[in-house]
């Protein structure tokens, strides 16, 4: 009989997700307690289950060690940093994995955070509350220059929102995609070109040891002191102690990150900043969404295959 665990707390608590995992499969755990895993705890979870839906968990090589009877690990979500790919290839365990389920509800949060940023939002709220009646004077999103590093399936229904504003939008990418930027009027460009020329930058890339700390220093300072900078896509990608420096020192207008090197964020000077807006990894968190990922990952437990380089996931690892 196939066993199936749940590792995911917002997919183990939705009454439909649950609903459409029972109809398929008679004996599914879930993390009905809502824990937190850790190594120990993980393997713990996964013994004697042969299929898993997995979040944000690390699995790796000694997870697969421990938990030998495990043949599928579907994800819900379309990021797989957390998961050693190499160590699956190697074991033939197999993967479901489904890119762009959430790129709408990201691209909308990435406009949304755009706009607080330019309209100064968080500081204009927390003058009105606190007494203050001053109204602060911002820039519009429209007619701006965004600049968008990685351009797969969310960064490509930006780069579509975005021209509804009248943008002008860059992309930077290791793959080049002419027909898409030609149907849309959207400039390839090269990353530092990109960040000395956009008014917004944002980031949607995938963390590997290609992408881990590549908005260093050196390329934070290319962007001029009226950018503002967001990330939605994965902590490590920005070195967020140089963010801070540009942004106390007025090198920088603005950042908005959802996603942080460590989560929950543990830098308490660089989220007391006024200019920096910070929410907890919910580009994912849309109704809509979740119901997208959630199917995406019932239908990754039959639809999956051994991970490979470049082919699966689709241009990633």
């Amino acid at each position: 009989m196939t066993r199936v665990a749940v590792t995911s707390r917002s997919f183990s608590r939705h009454p439909v997700l649950r609903a459409e995992l029972l109809d398929r499969y008679d004996d599914v755990t879930f993390n009905d307690a809502g824990a937190t895993f850790d190594r120990q705890t993980l393997t713990a979870y996964l013994q004697g289950h042969d299929r898993v839906i997995t979040a944000l968990e690390t699995l790796d090589e000694p997870v697969f060690a421990a938990a030998p009877q495990l043949r599928v690990v579907s994800k819900y979500g379309v990021g797989v940093d957390s998961i050693d790919l190499a160590a699956m290839r190697r074991r033939g365990l197999r993967l479901g994995w489904s890119g762009g389920t959430n790129r709408r509800s990201v691209a909308e949060l990435v406009i949304a955070l755009a706009v607080s940023l330019l309209r100064h939002l968080p500081q204009a709220t927390g003058e009105v509350k606190e007494g203050t009646w001053r109204q602060s004077l911002g820039r519009q999103l429209s007619d701006r220059t965004v600049g968008i590093v990685g351009c797969g399936h969310v960064g490509k229904d930006l780069a579509v929102l975005l021209r509804a504003f009248g943008c002008r939008v860059l992309a930077h990418d290791i793959r080049d995609f002419p027909e898409f930027f030609r149907a849309h009027g959207i400039e390839p460009t090269g990353l530092d070109d990109l960040l000395a020329a956009a008014d917004v930058v944002t980031v949607h890339l995938p963390l590997d040891d290609s992408t881990r700390g590549l908005l260093d220093a050196r390329r934070l300072a290319l962007m001029s002191a009226d950018t503002i900078l967001i990330n939605t896509a994965r902590g490590g990608i920005v070195d967020e102690a140089a963010l801070k420096d540009m942004l106390s020192g007025g090198r920088l207008a603005g950042a908005a990150f959802d996603v942080f090197a460590t989560e929950p964020p543990e830098d308490p000077d660089l989220l007391a900043l006024t200019n920096f807006i910070a929410t907890p990894h919910i580009g994912g968190s849309a109704e809509e969404a979740i119901l997208a990922m959630g199917r995406a990952a019932i239908n990754g437990l039959e639809d999956a295959r051994v991970p490979e380089p470049g082919v699966h996931p689709e241009g990633l690892w």
